[in-house]
């Protein structure tokens, strides 16, 4: 396997392969950039096809924390990892204890965070043997209800932009995976008024969307096809296709899943077609912003972190601006955007 060679290979300063025989570890841990801070990203415990799959997750996921944590506005370089296996089978505290010592050995370099299939106990156990962790309990905590808001608040800039309404009454909504953090967003939702329309793999989280919030299910290859005004995906990555756009009827793209374009081009295919995209490093930045604030030196402060996802809103505004001004894809715009705060170092 070329490294240098993928496609998803963004001149990383540092990609490390862990592994541990005792446990089963095998990891790894992706530094794109320290540019304008320690690299920060959460941790994914995913059962990946092969070791390349994962490669490409990590790659492709520790170049968006760079771009995300730039466009927050954080003092915070780009970094993820990935645990490969399945995690009902290989999670333990020594197992965590194992990942905690790779993190320890970049030195501060890379401050892991949950993720995927990773909780905030997880995490303790990490910290255990590492100092470089985040999103823990009696700091800051799960990320989920921070990037909920965000994603929330997204939606409202999105549908601000399009369809020039500041409500959500009436306004209806495809959300594609009812994990932690799409559940709280479709409470969300539909507190707003919105009408929403769900798909998971999770059959008991899907009835309790329906007799909670009035939500139509339907089945996973339907739920592109649905007659909205947004598609919310909030689900693994690449959902954003050929296939998938060819069925869209929503007019916005709006939500909290990561990698949402299986591939750059498609954010050309978007604007073509007429869809607007919130570019899903911007609108799912909640969680890191929330995490940031337990890794700089001052105290940790909920409300401060509510204020700063609350500015989402306008950076999506700003983006969303640019790219009609410019006539040009929004993810294009928004990639543009934060190179050009990194290269000024922040500002």
């Amino acid at each position: 396997m070329a490294i240098f060679d993928l496609v998803d290979f963004d001149n990383h300063e540092q990609v490390v392969y862990c592994s541990d025989d005792e446990t089963g570890l095998k990891a790894i841990i992706a530094v794109h950039s320290t540019a304008l801070g320690p690299a920060a990203g959460g941790c994914r415990f995913w059962d990946y096809a092969n070791d390349e799959a994962a490669l490409i997750d990590v790659l492709r996921l520790s170049k968006g924390m760079t771009y995300k944590n730039a466009m927050a506005g954080l003092k915070l370089g780009g970094g993820k990892g990935v645990i490969i296996g399945n995690p009902k089978k290989l999670k333990s505290d020594d197992f965590f204890k194992a990942f905690g010592k790779a993190v320890n050995n970049l030195g501060g370099r890379y401050y892991t965070a949950e993720d995927v299939n990773i909780t905030t106990g997880d995490m303790a156990v990490v910290n255990q043997v590492t100092d470089f962790v985040s999103g823990l309990e009696g700091k800051s905590g799960n990320p989920g209800p921070f990037t909920a808001l965000g994603t929330f608040l997204g939606i409202k800039a999105a549908v601000k932009f399009k369809l020039g309404t500041d409500d959500l009454n009436g306004i209806k909504v495809a959300v594609q995976g009812l994990g932690s953090v799409g559940y709280s967003l479709c409470e969300k939702l539909h507190a707003a008024g919105a009408e929403l329309t769900v798909t998971d793999i999770n059959q008991q989280i899907l009835d309790k969307a329906a007799t909670e919030l009035n939500a139509k299910v339907v089945t996973l290859d339907e739920i592109y096809s649905q007659d909205v005004d947004v598609y919310a995906p909030c689900a693994l990555g690449a959902s954003i296709n050929d296939e998938s756009i060819a069925q869209m009827k929503a007019v916005i793209i709006a939500g909290c899943a990561n990698n949402q374009l299986e591939e750059a081009r498609h954010d050309q295919v978007l604007l073509e077609k007429g869809i607007l995209y919130a570019p899903d490093y911007v609108i799912n930045a909640g969680g890191i912003i929330n995490v940031a604030l337990e890794i700089y030196p001052e105290a940790y402060c909920a409300d401060k972190a509510t204020g700063l996802v609350e500015n989402i809103y306008h950076t999506l505004m700003s983006v969303f601006e640019a790219a009609k001004d410019k006539n040009l894809p929004t993810g294009q715009v928004s990639d543009e955007m934060a190179r050009t705060i990194i290269a000024n170092g922040g500002k």
